[in-house]
């Protein structure tokens, strides 16, 4: 699921998101344009292959595993569902991000916000070339960098998707005269997820904490106001001398696009693979 998610429209919403929280001042249209330029349509893929793909092939099956054995475990103690899906959604966020999801994002970030075109027709490296020379020179500390930040970006993510997606399926049974735990219909559980990954980007300013955090662009590494260690409490301050509260919230527009596909994907189309999983295993 993960795998179809990022592949499909999940990639080009991200550089698009990415580019925004890495430069602040540029509007939506010009984030558009510098990614244009990067190569067109593949611009829009830049990071995909190969660390989306590791990252997506991985973090997804921790998170439903993670997630519905929390939910499962929570809800046979009598807790409200939506309050199961929160629980789930913060422990499996947690714990795709420290499993999986450290150096993939990274790269990522790097691969999306590094100088990208060659200087006097010298070739870039290419982006394993860039991951050994961040080995070499910082260790594994430095492929992970930001990984705090992503944790908790993936709490809040997925606490408030599954959470927000599981309490809008309760209202959307109360409305239909449905009795709690009877099944919704796609139409219904698709809207429930796309209000759940809407709602859920409250948190964008840790969002673009992460992103200047892993940023590798020269604007930024040039920059005489930035932290030489960078951690999330003087990252946030950084970011909001620079651009003020608006800066915390650049990038949320392609951001709720996002979260509205990851949460259809992950929690809608998810809720059928299991039930087809759990069907197959009976027979």
């Amino acid at each position: 699921m993960n795998m179809f998610e990022v592949t499909t429209l999940g990639q080009p919403l991200e550089v698009i998101k990415t580019q925004m929280a890495a430069n602040r001042s540029q509007s939506m249209l010009q984030a558009l344009q510098s990614v244009w330029a990067r190569g067109g349509v593949v611009g829009f893929y830049q990071g995909l292959i190969p660390w989306a793909w590791i990252e997506a092939s991985t973090k997804g099956g921790v998170l439903l595993f993670t997630a519905s054995e929390i939910e499962t475990a929570t809800t046979s103690l009598g807790v409200n569902p939506a309050v199961s899906g929160l629980l789930g959604g913060m422990g499996g966020g947690i714990a795709q991000a420290y499993a999986t999801m450290g150096f993939t994002t990274s790269m990522k970030t790097a691969e999306i916000t590094r100088h990208k075109q060659a200087a006097s027709g010298i070739k870039p490296p290419s982006t394993w070339a860039l991951f050994a020379e961040i080995f070499r020179k910082e260790g594994l500390r430095g492929v992970n960098k930001g990984v705090n930040a992503v944790a908790v970006r993936q709490c809040t993510n997925w606490g408030s998707r599954i959470g927000l997606a599981r309490l809008a399926e309760s209202s959307i049974r109360k409305v239909r005269g449905k009795a709690e735990g009877q099944q919704l219909g796609a139409l219904d559980k698709i809207v429930a997820s796309s209000i759940g990954g809407a709602l859920a980007t409250w948190n964008q300013p840790i969002e673009v904490i992460r992103v200047e955090m892993q940023n590798m662009s020269k604007e930024a590494m040039a920059s005489a106001n930035r932290p030489a260690k960078l951690t999330i409490f003087n990252t946030f301050g950084y970011i909001y001398k620079q651009n003020g509260i608006k800066g915390l919230y650049r990038g949320v527009t392609p951001r709720i696009g996002l979260g509205i596909w990851q949460t259809v994907c992950m929690v809608s189309f998810a809720d059928y693979v299991k039930v087809w999983v759990k069907g197959s295993a009976k027979k």
